[in-house]
């Protein structure tokens, strides 16, 4: 889940810092289009190639002066001031050893095929017999 959010956001970052921005296309006060795009990118229906202006305008006013197609883009807009986060990191020596002698070398003891038996092995003498001594006897 963690990697998932940071996957997310980091493209959302690449996103709005590489200027992507949301363009509409609008004839007649209506919407035509739209699309998310890389920079600024003029659309167009087509309308202002093939239809003359006075198909746009009103009769009263100047073809100048009112269009009839307008484009809309909105940017998104970042700061950058954004802090990158940074730690430090301290290693002991000993750690650093230890955990790859283990974990990385992982040096296994291979067991020995000879058996050794202790035949030749005499226990130590008896000084007293501790249990006659103590009176404990196992019942």
């Amino acid at each position: 889940m963690k990697k998932t959010i940071s996957i997310f956001l980091s493209v959302l970052m690449l996103a709005s810092s590489s200027g992507i921005a949301y363009a509409q296309h609008f004839c007649g006060g209506m919407e035509m289009m739209a699309e998310v795009i890389l920079g600024e990118k003029q659309l167009s229906c087509g309308m202002n190639e093939a239809a003359p202006v006075s198909d746009c305008t009103d009769e009263g006013i100047a073809p100048e002066a009112h269009d009839c197609c307008k484009n809309h883009i909105t940017k998104i807009q970042t700061d950058d001031n954004f802090a990158k986060a940074s730690f430090d990191l301290k290693l002991n020596k000993t750690f650093v050893a230890t955990f790859v002698s283990v974990f990385v070398l992982q040096e296994v003891e291979i067991p020995s095929t000879e058996k050794i038996f202790f035949a030749d092995y005499s226990p130590p003498p008896l000084e007293q017999d501790l249990n006659i001594l103590y009176e404990t006897f196992l019942i």
